[in-house]
């Protein structure tokens, strides 16, 4: 673990064990915590991207990470992939958003919007942790999910416009920005 990484669960020096059932992280290590991203993502939203000029008018990209803003998407329960759906869906970038925070925890891609969350996803358990250790301490939360549609349906160029959101808003669940966050909810 790294000297700066906050741990939900208690420390276990021998072999792997069960995670302790033990919240540890204490409610002023969780302010500083997400008073942190905050102040970052809230930068990152109000800061002027670079713009490159050109010798030619050249149409924007429609899927310039500059340009989308996760916190403005319409959102939606974290239930969704329990409705009933009559495909597996579309190609889309997702984001889930405390939005009682104002905080982008994570950002995803898939080409089955309706699919990607009835299975595993370990978003699901950093959820879970966050929203529990928050009523321990009596602290709201509205943790929803948002989509954006208009993404590239192929893979390679969807996954790379997520990894570019992911490194600019820097959304703590998302293992690439682990160590700059800490991983208390992993």
């Amino acid at each position: 673990m790294e000297p700066n990484q906050l741990n939900l669960f208690s420390d276990m020096t021998s072999t792997p064990a069960p995670r302790a059932e033990t919240l540890v992280m204490s409610v002023d290590a969780l302010l500083k915590w997400k008073s942190q991203i905050f102040n970052y993502q809230q930068r990152t939203r109000e800061s002027v991207p670079p713009q490159q000029t050109a010798l030619f008018n050249v149409a924007p990209k429609h899927c310039d990470p500059d340009r989308i803003d996760p916190l403005t998407l319409q959102l939606q329960s974290m239930s969704f992939y329990r409705m009933p759906a009559d495909s597996p869906g579309e190609a889309c970038l997702y984001f889930v958003i405390d939005s009682a925070a104002q905080l982008l925890l994570y950002v995803g891609e898939t080409c089955r919007s309706n699919k990607r969350w009835k299975g595993i996803h370990d978003c699901k358990n950093y959820i879970d942790s966050y929203q529990s250790l928050h009523c321990q301490y009596g602290m709201k939360t509205a943790v929803n999910i948002a989509f954006w549609w208009d993404t590239p349906v192929q893979t390679r160029p969807r996954q790379q416009l997520e990894q570019a959101l992911i490194q600019k808003w820097k959304s703590p669940f998302n293992k690439e920005c682990w160590q700059r966050w800490g991983q208390p909810f992993g």
